[in-house]
């Protein structure tokens, strides 16, 4: 009997191995078929290089693409150095220093992020023009205008830094609030002064996250396509979309896509090399930095320095759209438009649901599965926020285009039957791209709440017999709801502000508030693009004050 049960125990541990290897088996071929759905566009692209480039290519080469480089590395030098500037300044200001609205400024310099970058275009453009609110104030004050011309690769370069250098004051401010207390303890009691700490010290120790910072710049600089396009700039991403369009060569498009994929990701490769290079230790204790005061007249200058780049980025640009859509309001504001707004809200609903399930997906079938190597190769999943928004088109279409061309002709060769496109140019593929593009957005802030769930939680379930659903849906989703609220927000936004890729995949009958705000503007009527720019702005609040808490809270 002894040996008898013996055996029956042997049998029972044997066959729950046998389904810990099998669920392990799925969870891994789930993780993996999630990753491979994610990254085809850029498989896609990658097949298509071996087709050969289109006919204009080499016409392309030598007329064409010098300037598309030369343009494009221009912008990545001039805005780097124009956010780190601002970014870093602001950041070390508003950490170190005391002075009148600090609290007040420290949030508002988030938000030229809720500003996409091509209505900064269209806002600077009304400003400077003959005619403009600048050429207004000049005659009203009996003064002889001098327009400056902005129109320019120098005029883009400036409209893209002052909406974009958030990114670096954020992770910034970060690093020097929760890294420089005692760094600079240590500094002043060596005798060391404030301006050398700050070069010698903190820049060089705020590095990584200041160069974290900087590749977001530079990838929403390469994949900004509306304010070149308006300032008549040629990129990367306007010579995809006039190869596409223009020209119609798929093929010559697809040779941009990849020469752009790897300048990403060279700059990408380059953002994790030096972050390896330096290594900072957290510590609760340096949590706190003690701000100094100063004299009233350096209070007063702080406050100015960081005043600036909020008015420059958000109040003169809000200020110019809410004076045109003050002029423009009868013409534009009807029940089209208020149609128009809930369709675009309706598409940023959907998809922000399923880029959230998606990521979440993602992230606890990797975490399920034990096999070796399968969290590193789902972190391949949310490469396509590194991947502009042109090229994710690009690559979508290729493989929809491909698959509704045969299920059209393998339905009338066999049944008889006259179908239409599937997926290309149906809301279907737009919700897949835009799922592509921004599932980094919500898998950051879902990944980081699941990591602070301890594993004895979940483990004491599954022990007692629950499955992995019924442990995660009862025990671990309450626990990371706020992340998943705060990834469908995030995405919620970026979809409405999303411009190039909406233009080359939505459907005729679809319209989104970016894509008519860039209508308007690209037919000359840039008045009337005003309300539906407010309509995203306002919209895009929400997600900066968010933001701005969990930095508090953080």
């Amino acid at each position: 009997m002894k040996q008898a049960g013996n055996n029956s125990d042997i049998f029972s541990i044997k066959a729950r191995l046998r389904r810990l290897k099998r669920d392990t088996n799925r969870w891994s071929i789930f993780t993996l078929a999630i990753v491979l759905f994610i990254t085809l566009p850029v498989i896609a692209i990658a097949v298509k290089l071996l087709e050969g480039p289109g006919e204009t290519w080499w016409h392309l080469v030598d007329n064409l693409l010098v300037d598309y480089i030369g343009n494009s590395f221009f912008l990545i030098f001039a805005c780097s150095l124009l956010v780190l500037i601002t970014g870093v300044g602001t950041a070390w200001l508003v950490a170190r220093f005391e002075f009148p609205f600090r609290k007040q400024l420290e949030w508002l310099l988030i938000l030229p992020l809720a500003i996409p970058s091509y209505i900064v275009a269209y806002a600077y453009a009304g400003v400077f023009d003959y005619g403009g609110s600048l050429d207004l104030i000049f005659r009203f004050l009996n003064l002889e205008f001098i327009r400056i011309d902005i129109m320019n690769k120098y005029g883009l370069a400036y409209v893209l830094s002052i909406s974009l250098f958030p990114y670096v004051y954020v992770s910034s401010r970060a690093f020097f609030l929760n890294q420089a207390g005692n760094l600079l303890e240590a500094s002043t009691m060596l005798g060391v002064g404030e301006f050398k700490s700050f070069f010698r010290l903190m820049l060089p120790l705020a590095r990584p996250a200041i160069i974290a910072g900087l590749i977001l710049v530079l990838m929403e600089v390469l994949n900004d396509y509306g304010a070149a396009q308006y300032f008549g700039v040629n990129t990367f991403t306007t010579g995809i979309f006039r190869a596409w369009f223009s020209l119609e060569e798929p093929e010559t498009a697809v040779y941009l896509s990849a020469l752009l994929i790897f300048i990403v990701f060279a700059l990408i490769l380059i953002e994790k090399w030096q972050r390896k290079s330096v290594q900072v230790s957290g510590n609760r204790a340096s949590r706190y930095i003690h701000r100094k005061t100063g004299t009233r007249l350096m209070q007063n200058l702080k406050f100015l320095l960081v005043l600036i780049p909020v008015i420059l980025g958000f109040f003169i640009p809000v200020a110019q759209l809410g004076y045109w859509a003050f002029l423009t309001a009868e013409q534009v504001f009807d029940f089209n438009f208020i149609q128009l707004s809930l369709q675009s809200f309706g598409i940023a609903f959907i998809t922000s649901l399923v880029t959230v399930l998606f990521a979440t997906l993602l992230i606890y079938f990797a975490k399920w599965s034990n096999t070796s190597g399968i969290k590193s190769i789902s972190k391949f999943g949310v490469l396509g926020y590194a991947i502009p928004g042109a090229v994710v088109a690009i690559g979508i279409m290729i493989p929809t285009l491909a698959f509704d061309k045969w299920f059209i002709v393998t339905m009338d060769s066999l049944f008889g039957i006259k179908t239409g496109f599937l997926f290309n140019g149906t809301l279907v593929a737009l919700v897949y791209a835009y799922s592509v593009r921004f599932m980094a957005v919500a898998h950051n802030p879902i990944e980081s709440t699941a990591l602070k769930v301890s594993n004895s939680i979940p483990d004491s379930s599954k022990m007692l017999g629950v499955g992995n659903f019924k442990t995660f849906f009862k025990i671990e989703f309450p626990l990371i709801k706020t992340g998943i609220l705060s990834a469908m927000i995030l995405v919620f936004i970026d979809v409405l502000k999303e411009l190039p890729l909406t233009l080359i995949l939505k459907p005729f009958h679809v319209n989104t508030l970016a894509v008519k705000a860039f209508e308007y503007a690209s037919d000359e009527m840039v008045m009337e693009a005003a309300i539906p720019s407010l309509f995203i702005i306002f919209t895009a609040t929400i997600p900066v004050i968010f933001l701005n808490k969990l930095l508090i809270k953080d």
